[in-house]
């Protein structure tokens, strides 16, 4: 037997036994996996950023459990079964990809992910936004909606155009921020910043950056250097609450030079 099949088959048998002799697996539902599910996908998020490749195996095969898990429940209310889950997928991936599997050409990366949104659409979808989960986080919600719009032509001719809209929007805060100064509207204010936030998430689709992961990547570099920082203010005796930004100024560019 493919050792690929030997193993699938283990973790299948391995599935049944623990949710009919297991106290804690027995008693899960949909609704009480939910959450586990989505601290796993966020431990996989956490081992490809730190560029953790056992890392990585290890919580890929947490979410596989769990997929298993979601078909074993699924099969007990006689609603589908682990073989229903991967038949869908596999008649799924054959009907997106009629350049393998018909006789459309593509000539790039770009044609296949049009192509899919158009076929998305023939599938009886009613919007192209209509597969954005409303519970993404909006960063990755906005890049998002930004790609499907671009998959059916909704998009700027050229990235000046978008680079133009980004000052545009800056500009827009600008005076809403010195409205502010004397008629507060914070919900005004919101909405100025969202529209800029969403104007530089499109500048970054336009240059290929995915700006989850490149805000990601400049969080995690703050946390070390102002974890430097704090480490270095207490082998100097100093609490950073009454210390100066002139003072703290001093580890954070050390740090920096530091490549921290």
């Amino acid at each position: 037997m493919d050792p690929r099949l030997k193993a699938f088959a283990h973790l299948l048998d391995v599935m049944d036994e623990l949710r009919a002799k297991c106290p804690w697996d027995r008693e899960q539902t949909f609704e009480t996996l939910r959450h586990l599910t989505l601290e796993e996908t966020y431990e996989l998020s956490d081992a490809i950023m730190n560029k953790d490749l056992d890392g990585i195996m290890k919580e890929l095969g947490d979410l596989m459990l769990h997929i298993v898990f979601y078909a074993k429940i699924g099969s007990e209310k006689e609603a589908f079964t682990i073989t229903d889950v991967l038949e869908s997928i596999n008649e799924k991936l054959i009907r997106r990809h009629p350049h393998i599997y018909g006789d459309v050409k593509v000539e790039n990366a770009g044609e296949v992910r049009d192509n899919w949104e158009k076929i998305k659409m023939g599938e009886g979808r009613e919007s192209v936004l209509g597969g954005v989960p409303q519970s993404l986080p909006a960063l990755v919600k906005a890049y998002r909606m930004q790609e499907k719009a671009s998959g059916v032509g909704f998009d700027w001719d050229h990235i000046d155009q978008v680079w133009e809209k980004v000052v545009e929007e800056i500009n827009e805060f600008k005076v809403e921020v010195e409205k502010a100064e004397e008629d507060h509207d914070q919900q005004k204010l919101e909405l100025e910043f969202g529209d800029l936030l969403f104007a530089l998430v499109n500048y970054a689709r336009f240059i290929d950056i995915n700006p989850e992961n490149a805000l990601e990547r400049t969080n995690r570099k703050f946390i070390r250097r102002f974890q430097y920082l704090e480490k270095k203010a207490r082998r100097s005796g100093k609490v950073l609450h009454q210390m100066s930004l002139d003072e703290m100024d001093v580890f954070w560019n050390e740090a920096k030079e530091m490549g921290e």
